[in-house]
């Protein structure tokens, strides 16, 4: 069964998707938020939106709108009541309208997740909808997922908004005298929750990782030497470590990553990419450029990093540095091929 799902941004969608397709429901995502505001916020949740329909393979449907001019028009009148009587009826019609004109015969939304929404009041509105457009809406309790599709979100590096969506709602957590939340739904409480990953910088002895590095780059002596002046930051999972980077300095413009290694239990949860936008982030203050070198196989993962720049090929680095023939997946490892993150993008 396919559900076409109204997605109000990437963190909100997590717990949903997950619960979903664990019931054996493929949902087909369907961005339209003419919303949010300002444009770089509207942006930011599109963009990070897309970004984690690829990681997840999740099927997306981009419907473009900033109606920053259309929703004021629309909300003047009565800005208190905006969300019952525009922000929700507006996507949620669209949503429906879209699904019913292009073969879905299900519907529902994110927005179903967010204790600090009027949950019954998009409940009744897609009822409404539904009737109107003559299509199903699939409704969910998402509630009690919110807490664990947050911290999951926050886990992958996703960037997490700081309010609702409009510029009223951005207001309330920027003038102090409106920095307030809504209340909580009666039965709902959020508890301090543990930050399950934390990335370090490496300050004692770094050859303690020296096993685990070499499972990325087989040549001891070459692991051991760009230690010596290397920074290695690791990140932890539950107090367990889960991935390391060395990153080195190579002109007062560039550093290069040298070496990056998931442990195999922790392998395709996107940690080594939360691992590289803490680097990159890390590094931009000082530096303009990050610079890696990788296998023929490992390209199109670091690309999809930022590494869009091509710099040059080391022609037979694998069969003139290492003592031993080295396979990356089904390809012997002979050219060593550099790519390049503008750190100041």
């Amino acid at each position: 069964m396919k559900v076409f799902m109204h997605t109000c941004c990437a963190p909100c969608s997590v717990y949903c998707i997950q619960t979903l397709r664990n019931e054996g429901i493929e949902p087909i995502a369907y961005w339209f938020n003419p919303n949010i505001h300002p444009y770089t916020e509207y942006k930011a949740r599109r963009d990070t939106l897309k970004n984690y329909a690829k990681m997840i393979d999740l099927d997306l449907i981009i419907e473009e709108n900033y109606g920053l001019k259309e929703f004021c028009k629309n909300v003047v009148g009565d800005i208190d009541n905006r969300c019952i009587n525009y922000c929700y009826p507006i996507r949620m019609e669209q949503t429906a309208k879209f699904a019913k004109e292009n073969g879905f015969d299900t519907f529902t939304t994110t927005l179903l997740i967010s204790p600090y929404q009027q949950h019954e009041a998009i409940k009744k509105i897609c009822e409404e909808m539904a009737e109107k457009y003559q299509i199903n809406f699939l409704y969910r309790d998402f509630r009690l997922g919110f807490r664990e599709g947050q911290n999951q979100a926050r886990e992958l590096g996703l960037y997490m908004q700081k309010y609702c969506g409009c510029i009223f709602s951005e207001e309330q957590i920027s003038i102090p005298h409106t920095n307030t939340k809504p209340d909580l739904p009666e039965g709902f409480e959020f508890l301090p929750v543990k930050r399950n990953i934390i990335i370090n910088k490496e300050k004692n002895d770094k050859n303690q990782y020296l096993k685990l590095l070499l499972e990325a780059d087989p040549s001891e002596k070459m692991v051991e030497k760009y230690l010596i002046d290397g920074e290695v930051f690791v990140l932890s999972y539950k107090d367990d470590v889960a991935c390391i980077a060395v990153v080195t300095k190579l002109d007062n413009d560039t550093v290069e990553l040298k070496n990056i290694v998931t442990k195999e239990e922790f392998r395709g949860k996107g940690y080594a990419k939360k691992m590289i936008k803490y680097l990159a982030d890390n590094y931009k203050q000082r530096y303009k450029k990050m610079l890696v070198g990788t296998t023929e196989n490992n390209i199109p993962f670091y690309v999809k990093q930022g590494f869009d720049k091509y710099e040059k090929t080391i022609k037979n680095f694998f069969i003139d540095n290492y003592d031993k023939e080295i396979w990356d997946g089904d390809l012997p490892c002979i050219d060593k091929y550099y790519y390049s993150k503008d750190l100041k993008k």
